[in-house]
């Protein structure tokens, strides 16, 4: 009865449609209005007190449940990200179905095709009473956008002039990602204007020293077959100032770029040069990483390749091991700051007894206790570490000239520290680095349907008008991540993992190697993305704060990465 005396826009349930730029409906609205009328009729009344309890219950429950799509730090917060609003300051979801008025040609060939919804959205956090709710990037809690073909697109096919990119080192699937980034703009779209970008960055800043090469479906027809990049995939070279006169010249209205965190930080600062200039241009990131240490995305490109080929070079340190007494097999693996390839390799070959990884802290009295009740149960030890683990033991205090930490060969001193070891009791280790053979295969069949989805999903998205951002998978679903965020830090083994306690569980391993003698803290390479960008700030320098995995702020990752 109390509640009829309240004026209907407090109740009324136009009230909660009301919302604000870039967010779902919400008490918000419905707590100033409580709040309001509250304050008219006063304390003493029993309607104005109940008004103002209404407003203190409605707000605390927006607190709690608001969903902000417009926040800087949510992997919705794509209007910043669409040419056609990334001039106006607005913020949260695109309304792609105002915006994109160009009906797509696949439409035509395949009337029957199932188009996305645009606003179709994959929910980050889907575990409910999560044991690791704390652990969960909240980045991706209010999901992200679906990234594939769409029924209206924005840009018009016959104005498209493309290019692709591959950056950094090299990395099994780059020639797939190439492939097809070109056969989905050939066929699908009609494009025909395409150029490959030779030597990363350095072509794209001085085409004339490193021209582009004109692609089409002949040349790319069979460079998955090989290993490496067609294109020449190289470092440094980046300049957004120079790039983006270069792209003017040359009319290019869409470049992939395809490489990890460094490069994708590096087309963050080109789509900023870009929008500063009003240079109408959909960039677009396909993330590279052997290691799998991209933030946010089940895993990278090539990565099952890689240990594929790692399993191949673990079952020769097996076969050393066990063709002597007392032998221990030791394989160095690529993961400078994340073990994934060290761990996966373990886990899919079943047949090592230790893995060392940069997460987990070890000392050398505990490894060689493990060894010593390993080689006392069965004879032989097999070990995978990856380079960048156990650098407590081997740190050299130095820095290269770009900043980064040199860090120590522990690979070489597991060796020596092992053969000292068994010495005494006749048994001895047998070393393999396999080095650069890992990354140099070609890709497997597998990796190569991945690889593709990567490379048309990402056409589909440049060709919705996206720009700055990064498409990747999330729950096996292709997603459009601004690439600010993916340039944030880097991904790295949780020891609380199902993966990692798995590894843990099949090699047999005690838990002071495995980073389960206590409780975890939190991880030094997750990023701290509760603070918001002010308005005065630029991406680029909000971006220049965020720390990196290894303590460094990324504005320097960023500028060693392409220096």
């Amino acid at each position: 009865n109390l509640l009829k005396g309240f004026p209907a826009p407090c109740l009324h349930q136009s009230s909660l449609g009301r919302r604000r730029p870039g967010a779902v409906a919400s008490p918000e609205p419905m707590a100033a209005r409580f709040a309001t009328w509250g304050a008219r009729q006063g304390l003493k009344s029993p309607l104005g007190a109940l008004a103002a309890g209404s407003a203190c219950a409605a707000g605390s429950l927006c607190d709690r449940r608001v969903v902000r799509l417009d926040s800087p730090q949510y992997a919705t917060n794509l209007k910043p990200h669409h040419v056609a609003t990334w001039q106006d300051g607005s913020a949260g979801l695109v309304a792609e179905r105002q915006i994109n008025k160009v009906l797509n040609p696949i439409a035509l060939e395949f009337p029957g095709l199932n188009f996305l919804n645009p606003d179709e959205l994959v929910m980050g956090h889907i575990i409910m009473n999560d044991s690791k709710a704390a652990h969960r990037a909240s980045a991706l809690k209010n999901g992200c956008v679906r990234g594939n073909v769409c029924r209206e697109i924005y840009w018009e096919p016959k104005e498209v002039k493309a290019a692709i990119v591959t950056c950094g080192g090299l990395c099994p699937g780059l020639n797939s990602i190439i492939r097809e980034v070109t056969n989905t703009l050939w066929h699908q779209y009609g494009v025909r204007n395409i150029l490959g970008i030779q030597g990363g960055y350095n072509g794209l800043s001085d085409p004339e020293e490193y021209p582009p090469v004109r692609l089409n479906t002949e040349i790319v027809r069979e460079i998955h077959h090989k290993g490496g990049s067609v294109l020449k995939a190289g470092r440094g070279g980046f300049d957004a100032k120079k790039i983006c006169d270069k792209l003017e010249e040359q009319g290019i209205n869409m470049l992939f770029t395809v490489g990890g965190d460094g490069t994708q930080g590096a087309a963050h600062q080109l789509y900023e040069e870009a929008k500063k200039r009003g240079l109408k241009i959909s960039i677009v990131g396909v993330p590279k990483s052997i290691d799998n240490d991209i933030l946010y995305f089940d895993k990278t490109f090539g990565f099952d390749s890689a240990v594929e080929s790692a399993c191949g070079c673990i079952r020769n340190a097996w076969v050393e091991a066990t063709s002597c007494n007392k032998g221990v097999g030791i394989v160095k693996l690529m993961g400078r700051d994340a073990g994934f390839v060290a761990m996966n390799a373990a886990l899919s070959s079943t047949i090592v007894d230790l893995v060392l990884v940069p997460e987990v802290k070890v000392s050398m009295e505990d490894i060689k206790k493990h060894l010593d009740a390993t080689l006392k149960r069965k004879n032989f030890v097999v070990v995978a570490v990856a380079e960048g683990a156990g650098q407590e033991l081997v740190a050299t205090g130095e820095k290269d000239a770009t900043g980064h930490t040199i860090y120590g060969d522990i690979g070489t001193h597991l060796r020596d520290e092992i053969n000292r070891h068994l010495k005494p009791v006749g048994g001895r280790s047998f070393y393999i680095d396999p080095s650069y053979i890992i990354r140099s295969c070609a890709i497997s069949p597998n990796d190569h349907i991945y690889c593709a989805r990567l490379a048309r999903d990402a056409v589909h998205t440049a060709m919705r008008g996206y720009t700055g951002v990064v498409v990747g998978p999330i729950h096996n679903v292709i997603v459009v991540i601004p690439s600010v965020l993916i340039a944030a830090g880097k991904r790295t083994i949780s020891v609380k993992s199902s993966a990692w306690q798995s590894c843990v569980q099949s090699c047999k391993m005690p838990a002071a190697l495995a980073g389960l003698g206590k409780p975890e803290t939190k991880r030094e390479s997750e990023p701290e993305l509760s603070e918001a960008r002010k308005p005065q700030q630029s991406w680029t320098e909000w971006l220049s704060r965020r720390p990196s995995a290894n303590g460094q702020w990324l504005g320097a990752v960023v500028a060693a990465e392409t220096k």
